[in-house]
């Protein structure tokens, strides 16, 4: 009697195990920043910039950055901006254009389309999608059209560039998504 009592008591233990989610662990996350994205952002791959030269139309258009951080601009060729900010990314091309192309020169530089962000695993289409500025991992999940039938639904792994390289968490679903994550939906066991 004993004995079965012990094997019904640890399968039972084991089974709604499984229906627990894990712990959150967010702290390496939340030291690559989870705020507004505006201030310190710094510019990839994958962005695009809007750049305006004021008072020369034929050098203000929008371009894409490359997979080394680089802009191709026009009469200076490629400018290295991966890593900076849209301010200090401004000051580089206002340089580079004085030396011996425009007289005072007067820069600025804004996003026009942040890098996009990956969802994979228990969604109904996964894949790469537009950033949307103040998402979260939930409206990630509905920008891929949903939960799948087996998705573990409270909680996500998010893995985002830190200074030191990836950094990686497991998150609840209210997390703030930044430009260039990746989101993995779990399958649940039950």
């Amino acid at each position: 009697m004993n004995r079965r009592a012990l094997i019904l008591a640890l399968a039972s233990t084991l089974a709604l195990g499984g229906c627990l989610r894990p712990d959150f662990r967010t702290n390496e996350l939340d030291s690559t920043g989870t705020g507004s994205i505006a201030a310190h952002y710094t510019l990839s791959a994958g962005d695009k910039l809007r750049i305006i030269v004021f008072g020369q139309d034929n050098l203000s258009n929008i371009y894409a950055v490359d997979g080394g951080g680089r802009v191709a601009l026009p009469l200076v060729g490629t400018v290295q901006v991966g890593g900076q900010t849209t301010a200090q990314a401004a000051r580089l091309i206002e340089s580079r254009l004085s030396n011996g192309f425009l007289r005072e020169p007067h820069v600025t530089v804004e996003i026009d389309a942040y890098r996009p962000f990956y969802i994979l695993g228990e969604v109904t289409t996964s894949g790469q999608y537009q950033y949307v500025n103040g998402m979260t991992v939930e409206t990630a999940v509905a920008i891929a059209a949903g939960f799948g039938a087996r998705a573990a639904r409270d909680y996500a792994v998010l893995t985002r560039e830190g200074p030191g390289g990836l950094v990686n968490g497991i998150v609840p679903m209210s997390y703030p998504v930044r430009p260039g994550d990746t989101i993995v939906i779990k399958e649940r066991f039950f």
